[in-house]
């Protein structure tokens, strides 16, 4: 049995739509996604959960060392943990791995697109906004992600996570299969109105919840 986190599920109210797994960003806790998953799919089954480190009392999903530097083993370890947790969670309340789709933003996008490096065939997909590259300093292992899909917002100004991590991310993941669109925009660490529309719309006609083929394995 996994180990169980704090966390909100909502179940669906509409059929046909993917199940969101909501990874909130450091400082905030499984409340703080929820408005984002209804506006991303209204009608949508929501496991948001919360982040088990702590950082000076900031919810995290994984350590850091300091600002922009990751405890990489931390990292991988705190994915697994998660993706178990995720496993059970979805078997319990019937959701396939096919529907479930990972929304984060930035430690949550990060931890997000760990799962999907470490753990391909979780997630149907992810909608990932301002997010790094989570295995710093490491080639990611080989995995198939064919069919699985993603979308990666980030902005060129951005501080905190460089744009040039976001790209990165974008080549790893492209380079083992995965469907990705980079949706770049001026800003900073933000999700402005065009890419939260940008990221509906292409949730909308990605093919999942449901409709997506079974996708990759570990390789």
């Amino acid at each position: 049995m996994s180990t169980p986190f704090h966390h909100v599920f909502l179940p669906a109210t509409q059929p046909g739509r993917p199940a969101l797994l909501l990874l909130h960003g450091t400082g905030a806790d499984e409340h703080d996604l929820i408005d984002l998953g209804r506006a991303l799919a209204p009608g949508a089954a929501l496991l948001s959960p919360r982040g088990r480190v702590s950082e000076n009392g900031a919810n995290r999903w994984f350590r850091r060392l300091r600002e922009g530097v990751f405890d990489v083993d931390d990292v991988i370890a705190r994915t697994h943990e998660l993706a178990d947790f995720v496993t059970d969670a979805a078997a319990e309340r019937g959701i396939a791995h096919q529907d479930l789709v990972a929304v984060g933003f930035s430690n949550g996008a990060n931890i997000a697109a760990a799962t999907l490096l470490l753990r391909p065939g979780l997630l149907a997909g992810a909608v990932l906004l301002a997010a790094a590259a989570p295995l710093q300093g490491r080639e990611p292992d080989q995995v198939d992600l064919t069919g699985t899909r993603v979308f990666l917002g980030a902005g060129r100004a951005d501080t905190v996570t460089p744009i040039d991590q976001a790209r990165l991310l974008a080549d790893q993941l492209g380079a083992r299969g995965a469907d990705v669109r980079m949706a770049e925009h001026p800003g900073g660490h933000a999700l402005p109105a065009p890419v939260l529309a940008a990221a509906r719309d292409w949730l909308d006609t990605s093919g999942l919840g449901g409709q997506n083929p079974e996708r990759g394995r570990a390789g």
